[in-house]
Order: structure tokens, then C-alpha cells, then sequence
């Protein structure tokens, strides 16, 4: 059976990016303990490309900004469902985000459910 992605792109402030470590660091242990995977969260390191649509340009990022890019990686969409729900109603979760001062705009933040269709 193929495995389901959770997958995002989030522009965020360089001058964020130790706080939004720590806050991704503790998700992570979260995640992964109610079922997840895999959990990864990469921030953008060799964005300059020709003849393709650079990430920081998709994702709208602006000047002092870069790109996180992360996924979850689930047994299947009922998993990842199942797993999500148990998360949210984590308390250590809600805990992590200070909605006076987060980290990145939620709004700017892409994300979706992908099917796999190719695991190598």
C-alpha cells in the first residue's frame, strides 16, 4: 500500500528561523509519538535556480525571508487522519504556538494531502 504525504512550504523570517526550530523539534517528538512516520523540516539552502520557479517566488516569500519546506509522512489518509486528530487534541501542541507571536503567517503557509505514486 502506498504511503499518504502531508506536505508544506512556509515562508518564514531568517531572524525566525532558531525560534521556529525549537517549536518544529518539539512537533516532531509529537507527531511521531501518535503515529507519524516520518517528520521532516528542511529550510532552503540552494534556492537560485534559472529556467524553474524558484521556491521563495511560489511561495511569495519576501526580501529577509526564506523557505521551509516540510512533510509527514503516514501509512495511509485514514492513518494520517487518525494520527492528526490526536494531535490537535495534544495540549503540548497548543503550547508550542503563541498566537501573539508566531513564527510565520499560517495564512502564507501551503499545504496538502498527497497519495504516492512512486516510493523508491
Amino acid at each position: 500500500m502506498s504511503k499518504y504525504i502531508d506536505g508544506f512550504i512556509i515562508p518564514i523570517a531568517k531572524e525566525k528561523l532558531d525560534s521556529y526550530h525549537e517549536i518544529a523539534t518539539q512537533a516532531s517528538l509529537i507527531w511521531k509519538e501518535h503515529g507519524a512516520l516520518e517528520y521532516i523540516e528542511a529550510v532552503g539552502d540552494d534556492l537560485e535556480v534559472k529556467e524553474m520557479t524558484p521556491f521563495p517566488k511560489m511561495a511569495s516569500a519576501n526580501e529577509g525571508e526564506t523557505v521551509i519546506l516540510a512533510y509527514i509522512v503516514y501509512e495511509s489518509r485514514s492513518h494520517r487522519d487518525a494520527v492528526n486528530a490526536k494531535v490537535m487534541a495534544d495540549p503540548r501542541l497548543h503550547k508550542l504556538c503563541d498566537p501573539s507571536n508566531p513564527p510565520f503567517d499560517c495564512k502564507r503557509m501551503a499545504y496538502g494531502g498527497f497519495k504516492t505514486i512512486v516510493e523508491a
